[in-house]
């Protein structure tokens, strides 16, 4: 008896150690969010204009089963609206139509429910509910979209995405996306336009004194402007963070962190990639998220060459250094985070030095943020502490070799997309979130010594521009050699005794 509940004694401590790090704040985005987002909205937009969203398309697995649903994030961002088949419309000025008592600044047009479809499917929000819940001033179902009388030809400017093409007629009825976007092209008078890039081409060799071909290169130019306005909106809301955005963004990024951690405590030569990604995706799911953000890289040895090595099927890490570079998404906003560890908890001295020059080169760039700073400084720097530690080592010569180990930027933004929205060129603003993760990688066969080949390293943190500093969001799984390694050394239920 006293065997058996010490054992039970030492699994309840297991299950402690293992579920303890979680924290019972879980943020939300409430309606007021969305609304003052709509709200800095029209402040950008141009008199007598009406800003357009669709709902992304439902994308078909196999027969009968659909990839899992995710939303539009333009669409999530201003609504909080995040399921198929909507369409939204969010005007400059408040609008009279005939029909709703009260004239109205937004609008949205749902599926209807439907309690047959819903015993497959689980409960849809309803127009009632999507004002109810969402503040949203006028819903309707989109089936009566068809016949709304709203007039765009009224409108200075239709600020839209570019539409989608490739949305299938999914049913019979008149009211699913498929039909909406044809609808909406006929009451906009909008033509189904080549892509931006034959528009720009072509444009110019069209004849303009030919009254039809004016008419059709007008009516493409002025989408391709009216598209360019959406981006440029969206990129600047998107780019600077609210407070509840942060909470939200800092939850995914926490999340991520405990994930990191349990996989470097777990981590041993004999385990499979496919086992290591398992570790973070049960604790993102226990932490509260809904999944990750982006597929994951769990890449050992020379598969941590490739940078975006998505196959996680190599049976045994070995003694290899493994890159995991795998983010949780929360409420939407996915964090970005990676690690490399040595799958044997010791760095190689080899490895030890490669992890070094990359670590010098992340802390190098964290340093230089701050509010104002151009976005392409931090990448000289991370570049320039690169190409030094690779000319000390000789496995490059001179600095513009640099790319040959490491290939690609050390930042973008993160937030409802994990490349998310920015405006090209700008300054670092206060309270964007971005990434530093400069990376060296030596796949097998490169022109150098075989002692260095296999050895791919990155490391990657999310930070927050402050006025004066970066502030690490991401803290809370180590980056340091010695930290990561006894870190390894500590206990987790998946490691056998």
């Amino acid at each position: 008896m006293k065997r058996i509940t010490t054992t039970l004694a030492l699994l309840a401590l297991c299950f402690q150690l293992l579920f303890s790090q979680y924290s019972s704040s879980k943020p939300d985005l409430p309606a007021s969010f969305f609304k003052e987002r709509r709200e800095a909205l029209r402040k950008l937009m141009p008199d007598n204009s009406v800003f357009v969203l669709f709902a992304y398309p439902v994308r078909n697995y196999s027969a009968d089963n659909d990839y899992p649903y995710h939303p539009n994030p333009d669409l999530y961002y201003f609504s909080g609206y995040s399921e198929p088949g909507a369409l939204m419309f969010i005007f400059r000025e408040a609008q009279t139509f005939k029909g709703i008592d009260n004239p109205v600044s937004e609008m949205l047009f749902v599926p209807a429910t439907n309690p047959n479809a819903e015993k497959w499917t689980g409960k849809k929000m309803s127009y009632k509910q999507v004002m109810e819940e969402l503040g949203i001033q006028y819903a309707t179902e989109a089936g009566k979209f068809k016949s709304f009388p709203v007039d765009f030809q009224n409108y200075k400017i239709i600020v839209l995405d570019i539409l989608q093409t490739d949305v299938r007629d999914a049913s019979s009825s008149q009211s699913d996306l498929f039909d909406l976007i044809k609808q909406f092209r006929e009451k906009a008078d909008i033509q189904k336009s080549p892509t931006a890039m034959s528009i720009m081409l072509n444009g110019f060799a069209i004849q303009r004194n030919d009254p039809a071909q004016k008419k059709l290169i007008d009516s493409l130019l002025n989408e391709h402007i009216n598209y360019l306005l959406f981006e440029r909106y969206t990129s600047q809301l998107r780019s600077v963070k609210t407070p509840e955005e942060l909470a939200v963004l800092q939850k995914a990024i926490d999340v991520s962190c405990e994930g990191h951690n349990e996989a470097m405590r777990a981590m041993r030569p004999d385990m499979s990639e496919r086992e290591l990604q398992a570790i973070h995706e049960f604790k993102h799911k226990k932490g509260g998220a809904e999944g990750e953000g982006y597929a994951p890289i769990v890449a050992a040895g020379n598969n941590g060459c490739v940078l975006h090595y998505e196959s996680n099927n190599a049976e045994h890490l070995g003694n290899n250094l493994v890159v995991m570079d795998v983010g949780a998404e929360y409420h939407g906003y996915s964090a970005d985070v990676t690690r490399t560890a040595p799958a044997n908890g010791k760095f190689s001295p080899e490895q030890l030095v490669i992890y070094n020059i990359v670590l010098a080169a992340h802390d190098s760039a964290i340093m230089a943020i701050k509010t104002g700073i151009p976005y392409h400084e931090l990448e000289k720097i991370g570049q320039r502490v690169i190409a030094n530690g690779l000319i000390k080592l000789g496995l490059i010569k001179k600095k513009s070799e640099v790319s040959t180990y490491y290939p690609h930027g050390i930042s973008h933004p993160i937030g409802l997309d994990v490349h998310d929205k920015f405006i090209m060129g700008q300054d670092l603003q206060k309270n964007m979130v971005i990434t530093i993760e400069p990376g060296i990688y030596i796949s097998e066969g490169s022109n150098c010594d075989k002692k260095w080949w296999g050895i791919g390293v990155r490391i990657e943190d999310d930070v927050l521009v402050l006025d004066d500093r970066g502030d690490v969001l991401s803290k809370a799984s180590p980056v340091k050699p010695g930290e990561i390694e006894k870190l390894m050394k500590e206990k987790s239920i998946f490691k056998p005794k």
